[in-house]
Parts: structure tokens; sequence; C-alpha cells
């Protein structure tokens, strides 16, 4: 699990709940019932989310792109560095029993984008041909990534506009009840919590789940184009060592040192 996103969502929640709450007198817990008010969740949540899934390309995708939300919980066990060590270890196979050896290592890897452009280079294919099939299916992942990310960003710009529609409805009630004072309340509150639940969700919710989305997808990414230079490093024949300073250059600088000395101590 991502504590990280996991504790960033609920210490956020908390800690508006705790401004709710506090005051002069010290807290009171009876306050938060002033922010509940089901019309104004309905027009702002509602509308926001019909909004979008009456953009969506099916009912299906729109489930799917909703589900999302559970993958800022994950986290990415690979990383670059760990990518490059098995790039060098796969090269280091091919340089000493030749290209036809990568097949056996094929059948260790649990990497799908890593084992496609293995079994390529086995089977002899042109290393043009072998980087545009490989960087196709990067712009088909992208795509995907971006239609997912997109739906996110959708729903933090809808939620403030669906919460403007709110309080453009409990101002017009309000105005018609302008002769009766006892009932401008419940459309004044109307008026304002929606903006107030249209900033939450976009706030909240909708903005940092599209950000942690857009970062592991970056992520995602940068490991596989090292797969696609590392791997035509080796049907190239190029040198293991060349092959590890031609693919740090993805890595940080701080990542290339610890990069380093962990290639020390395991060669001590």
């Amino acid at each position: 699990m991502d504590l990280a996103s996991i504790l960033g969502i609920v210490l956020s929640f908390t800690l508006m709940i705790f401004g709710m709450v506090f005051g002069d007198d010290g807290i009171d817990f009876g306050k938060t019932a002033t922010f509940i008010h089901v019309p104004s969740m309905l027009i702002t949540f509602g509308g926001s989310f019909m909004a979008i899934l009456a953009q969506s390309e099916s009912l299906g995708a729109f489930a799917g792109s909703l589900k999302s939300i559970t993958l800022i919980m994950k986290v990415t066990l690979a990383s670059e560095s760990e990518i490059i060590h098995k790039i060098i270890d796969l090269s280091n196979v091919a340089r000493k029993e030749g290209l036809l050896a990568l097949e056996e290592a094929a059948n260790e890897v649990e990497d799908e984008f890593l084992k496609k452009g293995i079994l390529l280079i086995v089977d002899g294919t042109d290393p043009e041909l072998v980087r545009s099939i490989l960087e196709s299916e990067l712009t088909a992942i992208e795509d995907r990534h971006g239609s997912t990310i997109g739906f996110w960003e959708n729903i933090a710009s809808m939620g403030p506009a669906w919460g403007m529609i709110g309080t453009l409805i409990g101002l017009i009630n309000m105005l018609k009840e302008l002769d009766d004072p006892s009932n401008i309340g419940a459309p004044m509150s109307t008026a304002l919590i929606t903006t107030f639940y249209g900033s939450v969700l976009a706030n909240w919710i909708a903005t940092p789940v599209a950000l942690k989305l857009k970062a592991k997808s970056a992520k995602e990414i940068r490991m596989k184009e090292v797969i696609v230079e590392g791997l035509l490093s080796i049907q190239a024949g190029e040198n293991p060592r060349v092959i590890e300073e031609k693919l740090k250059s993805f890595l940080a600088p701080a990542e290339r040192a610890s990069f380093s000395e962990g290639q020390e101590g395991g060669e001590a």
C-alpha cells in the first residue's frame, strides 16, 4: 500500500473536519451537521459524475476510469535501477552465450514488455523494427494512461463548475423568498455549500488522484524507455559496461551514485 497517498487523503480530510468543529469555545462536533446538505451533494457530486458519464465512451469505460482511484494506493515495486541491473545481466548472458540464450532467460522475466522485447531479439527481428514495435506499444500505453488521467482532470474541473450551478440555484431560490426573511436560510445554505462541495471534490480527491496517476505513468514510461534502449544495445552487441553507462543517464545524480555503490558492493 502507498502510505503517502493514504495519509495524504485521510489527514487532509481530518484537518478539514478539525477546521469545521474547532472554535473559540473548543471543539464541537455538532457543527459538522451544518456542512451536510443532501440536495447540494446531489447537485455537485451527482452533476459532476453524470456530466463525465455523458462524455464517456461507454458505461464500462466510465466504471473502469472510476476504479482507477485504487491505483494510487498501489506501490510500484520496480524501479529504473532494478531494470538497469536486469538489462546488464541479460547483456552478460548474450555476450557469453549469444542472443539465442536469452530465450531461456525470458522465461524468468515477469515484465511482459521486457519479455516481448527479448523474444523479438531472439527471433532475429531487425533492430529498427524492434524499436518501432516497442515504441508503438509505449504510445498505446501513454494513450491509455492519458485517458484515465484525463477522467480525473475533468472531474476536477466539473466539481467547481457544478458547485457554481448549485450556488446559482440557491441564489435564485433565495431571491424569490426575499419578502419572507424566515425562508432565506435554506436557499442561502444551498448557495454556499455547493461551492464548498465542488472545491472539496476538485482539491481533495480529483486533482491529487490525477497528479498521482500522472507521476506513476511517467515512471512506468521511463522504465520502459530504459528497456527499449537496453535491449537495442544488447542486440547491437555493445559491451555491458557501455550499456550500463548509457542507461545510467536515465537516473538522477543521487540514484546514479547509489547505483554505483550497489555495483561495487555486489562485486566485492
